[in-house]
């Protein structure tokens, strides 16, 4: 499920980005109207703005949404007992043990050294 949310947030991520580029901004409008630029569009003259900001609005619902989701999942999410760190821990506990209960080391006397 978290994998699933995370591929939703960010295919709406990638939309929602998508969309800002295509809209125009609001000082567009004016060369337009002094004749300056093309006002025919895909979606006619005053359509894709009402059809751009509603979908925006709703990825970026949608975008908050998951992220308040996945936010709480990931806060509540226990701890695994296979987790790479536990392991860690572990070891480093069992290291630790062994060299408490190994029987200390004798010094050699290596008379074979030169000196």
């Amino acid at each position: 499920m978290y994998t699933a949310l995370i591929v939703i947030l960010i295919i709406a991520a990638t939309g929602l980005v998508g969309l800002i580029l295509l809209q125009q901004g609001k000082g567009a409008d004016m060369g337009a109207s002094f004749g300056a630029g093309a006002s025919g569009t895909v979606f006619g003259s005053g359509g894709s703005a009402n059809f751009m900001t509603r979908m925006t609005a709703v990825l970026a619902a949608v975008f908050i949404i998951l992220c308040l989701i996945l936010g709480n999942l990931s806060a509540n999410k226990s701890a695994r007992e296979d987790s790479k760190w536990m392991s860690i821990e572990q070891t480093t506990e069992e290291a630790k043990k062994a060299e408490q209960s190994a029987p200390p080391v004798a010094p050699t006397n290596n008379t074979d050294i030169p000196q």
